[in-house]
C-alpha cells in the first residue's frame, strides 16, 4: 500500500532567493520525507537567476511563480490591474475604509494570485513567510480545513517605524491581530522578537529559531595571517545608508593610518553610491579609502566568499523597534566562515555577544570611537583576532548552526500535523 507524503506548502511575497531562511526549511522537509511545494512572486530582475539555481538544486519541490517583472510581457496587464487596486485599496485605508479584503490587498500586491494557488496546493499545512504571506496561508489552511503556521523573522508591526499612528504600523498591525490568532504556531528569528509576541499573544505558541546555517565542512580553520591588512566585511542583499555604514566609514577616518580594508558586497544603487562618495569626501580621508564593493552572488557562496575576511560587521542602527531585537542572518553567515564579530549594542546584538562572549565584541551603535577602538586591538593584538576566528568558526560547528536549530523546527512541524 502506497503511503501518501505530508504536503507543506511555504508561501513568500517576494523572491525566495530573498529568503534564505524558507529556503532552508524547504530543503529540511524534503529531506525529512515532506511533499514540498513553494508559492512566490518575482519582481527583481537580477534575482531571478538566483532563484533558478536553488530550483536546480531542488528538483523535487513544486512550484508556483508569477514573474512579475517590467521584462516578462504575458504579466504587463496583470502588473497594471494589480497596481491599481493595490493603490486603492491602499487609498481607502487611509480614507478610514476598512475590511479583511481591503487589508490583504494593501499589503500583498499579488494577494488574490497567491490564494489561489494556495488553496489548490490542497497542503496539509501552509506556512507564511513574511507578514504578506500570512493571510493567504490562514484562508487556505480554513478553506482546505487544515493548519497553518507563521514565521516571523521580524517583529513586523515596527519593521519601518515606531509611530503608532503611521499608516504602515495600522496596516501590519490589523494583519498580525486578525491572522496571528488563527494559526497553529508562531516561529521567530530572536528571542527578544519572542518576548514582543508574546507580550502581545500570550496564549500563542511560539518557537524561536535562530536565523543559522547548515554547517560548512569545506572551509578550514583560520590561521595567522602576517603582514595583511586587516579586512572586514560587511554584506547584504542591498547596499543602503540605514544599516551603520556611517558608522563604519568614521571608523576608518580615525584609524586612517592603520592598514585595513572594507569590503561590501549586496546590490549598489546609483543613488546610493553617490550618497556614500559625499559622506566619503565630508571626511577629508587624507589618502585613497581602501573600500571595495562586490556584486551579489549567490545566498549559499556568501559563507565561502565571506572567508577571505577576518571581521564581520554587524552595525544595526536600531532605529525602529524590529531592527533592535532582530538577529539577523549576518551574525550566522560570519560565524560559518570563520570571522569576528564586531556588532552594534542592539538589544538582540548585545544579548548575543554577551552569551558568546569569545567571538567578538559589541559597541556603542553610532559610536565610532569605540568602534575604532575595537577594531585597532585586532589590528595590535593578532593572537587575539586569531582566537576569536577560531572561536567562531568551532561555535558554527559546535552547536550555532542550522543542523542544532531545524530539530526545533521538526518539532514544531511534526506536533502541529499530529494535532
Amino acid at each position: 500500500m502506497k503511503v501518501t507524503k505530508k504536503k507543506i506548502c511555504l508561501i513568500t511575497p517576494g523572491h525566495i532567493a530573498s529568503n534564505p531562511r524558507l529556503v532552508k526549511e524547504a530543503q529540511f522537509l524534503t529531506k525529512n520525507g515532506f511533499d514540498v511545494q513553494l508559492i512566490f512572486t518575482q519582481y527583481v530582475d537580477y534575482i531571478i537567476n538566483f532563484d533558478s539555481v536553488i530550483f536546480k538544486n531542488n528538483p523535487t519541490w513544486t512550484c508556483q511563480i508569477l514573474n512579475r517583472t517590467t521584462k516578462n510581457i504575458k504579466t504587463r496587464f496583470q502588473n497594471f490591474t494589480t497596481a491599481l487596486l493595490h493603490k486603492t485599496c491602499a487609498m481607502l485605508l487611509l480614507r478610514g475604509i476598512k475590511s479583511e479584503f481591503i487589508f490583504a490587498h494593501a499589503i500583498n500586491r499579488y494577494f488574490s494570485w497567491q490564494l489561489k494557488q494556495a488553496v489548490l496546493a490542497k497542503a496539509h499545512l501552509y506556512i507564511a513567510h513574511n507578514l504578506a504571506a500570512l493571510p493567504v496561508a490562514v484562508l487556505a489552511a480554513k478553506v482546505n480545513k487544515t493548519k497553518c503556521g507563521f514565521d516571523a523573522e521580524d517583529f513586523h508591526r515596527n519593521e519601518t517605524t515606531d509611530d503608532p499612528k503611521d499608516q504602515d504600523v495600522l496596516l501590519k498591525t490589523f494583519i498580525e491581530e486578525n491572522y496571528i490568532p488563527q494559526t497553529s504556531y508562531l516561529t521567530t528569528g530572536s528571542l527578544p522578537i519572542t518576548k514582543l509576541y508574546l507580550k502581545l499573544f500570550p496564549a500563542k505558541k511560539i518557537i524561536t529559531i535562530s536565523n543559522a546555517f547548515p554547517i560548512e565542512r569545506d572551509l578550514k580553520q583560520p590561521v595567522l595571517k602576517m603582514n595583511e591588512p586587516l579586512k572586514l566585511f560587511w554584506f547584504s542583499q542591498t547596499i543602503g545608508l540605514n544599516r551603520g555604514l556611517q558608522d563604519i566609514i568614521s571608523a576608518l577616518k580615525i584609524l586612517e593610518n592603520e592598514y585595513l580594508e572594507l569590503h561590501l558586497l549586496g546590490f549598489l544603487a546609483d543613488k546610493t553610491s553617490i550618497s556614500l562618495d559625499k559622506i566619503i569626501s565630508g571626511l577629508h580621508f587624507k589618502k585613497q579609502l581602501n573600500i571595495f564593493f562586490h556584486k551579489p552572488i549567490q545566498a549559499e557562496q556568501i559563507p565561502t566568499f565571506a572567508a577571505q575576511f577576518d571581521v564581520g560587521l554587524a552595525l544595526e542602527t536600531g532605529f525602529c523597534l524590529n531592527n533592535d531585537a532582530a538577529l539577523s542572518n549576518k551574525i550566522f553567515t560570519y560565524l560559518q566562515a570563520g570571522l569576528a564579530v564586531v556588532a552594534s549594542n542592539t538589544i538582540a546584538q548585545k544579548e548575543f555577544i554577551y552569551q558568546n562572549q569569545d567571538l567578538g565584541f559589541c559597541y556603542e551603535k553610532g559610536n565610532a570611537v569605540q568602534l575604532a577602538s575595537v577594531l585597532k586591538r585586532f589590528i595590535d593584538e593578532p593572537n587575539l583576532l586569531l582566537a576569536t576566528k577560531q572561536a567562531s568558526y568551532q561555535a558554527a560547528r559546535n552547536q550555532l548552526n542550522w543542523e542544532t536549530e531545524s530539530l526545533k523546527f521538526l518539532k514544531v512541524v511534526e506536533e502541529t500535523l499530529a494535532d
